[in-house]
């Protein structure tokens, strides 16, 4: 081989070893494909999307920096799945007590938080696809698909946000609870931003106007408007999901996200934290979707996702979380009658 052709074959392997290692890649269009454009004349990303999927957030360690894996190794997990899937859609028997529920219920839930059987769970059924590739994690950088290691204060911060619902005033009151447990927003990260894949609900609907673009996420029913060509505004107002201001970079839509609440953290954010999304249509029945997340204070490096939002015919169904919403008052109920048997205990009314 001449130097030359050494030098071309140097540079194919070091590409293909970059993009094995986790950097991720730019959105694909389909070839031959146009994107279709609304009567104001921006790219069309209207529609119902789904997000499910079974490639984790974080990439499972064993495979350490590839972010791409081949066909056979992604049917193998999915076959895994599917097998552990209907293991779990097997019938209860009914004389069982909550102490003999499965010892491992799937999405990190074992024993007495087994709350869901199988039936009430829709994560998706395939790995990741984006660009033909099958993902590990949605996470691409850092190169080993996990969060970056906390800042001490973002160490800080974590262990205030545990000890503030699960210390001993943990329910002194609805306040204190979970933004999910309480049905303000969905649980984790689906409504975002960064808009990401949970157990359920796994749906939007996006909607367009000359001015704003509307999305529309199942989970809780919550609503995030993005404004075009707009300003942030001041600092002072900070709302549910943040600020979101939208301009269109091409055929591509960009979403920057501040203002966060202070009550509403992703894995330990703070208020500060800065997201910008990438929404791409790359075909008739996808959306390439990336975020980065950037919270210098909280997290000791930026980091950055990439998901594919599938085109789905299922419609978009009202979430009335408060209509079910039995945890919230028998936790609060719980802790009061905690107290009054120790109250009784002590000798105080």
């Amino acid at each position: 081989m001449t130097f030359s052709g050494r030098l071309i074959a140097a540079i194919a392997l070091a590409a293909a070893m970059l993009d094995a290692s986790g950097a991720g890649s730019e959105p694909k269009v389909q070839a031959g494909w146009n994107v279709p454009r609304t009567e104001h004349g921006q790219p069309d990303l209207q529609g119902i999307w789904t997000n499910a999927t079974l490639t984790p957030v974080e990439r499972d360690t064993k495979f350490g920096t590839r972010l791409v894996i081949s066909e056979d190794e992604a049917a193998a997990l999915e076959k895994e799945n599917s097998e552990f899937r209907d293991e779990q859609n097997k019938p209860t028997d009914p004389s069982l007590g909550i102490e003999d529920l499965p010892k491992d219920c799937g999405g990190g839930f074992s024993g007495v938080n087994c709350g869901y059987n199988n039936f009430w769970v829709d994560p998706g059924a395939h790995l990741l696809s984006l660009n033909g590739e099958r993902r590990t994690s949605i996470i691409v950088d850092p190169p080993n698909g996990r969060m970056p290691a906390p800042t001490q204060l973002g160490q800080q911060r974590l262990m205030a946000l545990y000890a503030a619902y699960r210390g001993k005033n943990g329910a002194d009151g609805p306040e204190v609870r979970p933004l999910g447990e309480r049905c303000i927003l969905s649980f984790d990260s689906s409504a975002g931003p960064p808009m990401l894949p949970l157990l359920y609900n796994n749906n939007y609907q996006i909607v367009q106007t000359q001015d704003v673009v509307m999305i529309h996420v199942e989970m809780v029913h919550d609503v995030r408007m993005v404004r075009l060509d707009a300003k942030h505004r001041p600092a002072s107002v900070r709302q549910w999901m943040g600020d979101s201001i939208g301009r269109w970079e091409g055929d591509t839509l960009v979403i920057e996200t501040t203002n966060f609440r202070r009550d509403q953290s992703y894995r330990g954010s703070s208020e500060n934290l800065k997201v910008t999304e990438r929404l791409t249509r790359v075909s008739p029945t996808q959306i390439f979707y990336r975020y980065t997340l950037e919270d210098p204070a909280n997290f000791s490096a930026p980091v950055t996702g990439e998901l594919a939002f599938n085109a789905t015919r299922d419609r978009i169904y009202e979430y009335a979380c408060h209509e079910g919403n039995y945890a919230l008052p028998g936790i609060l109920a719980g802790a009061r009658e905690e107290e009054r048997v120790a109250a009784e205990k002590a000798g105080k009314p």
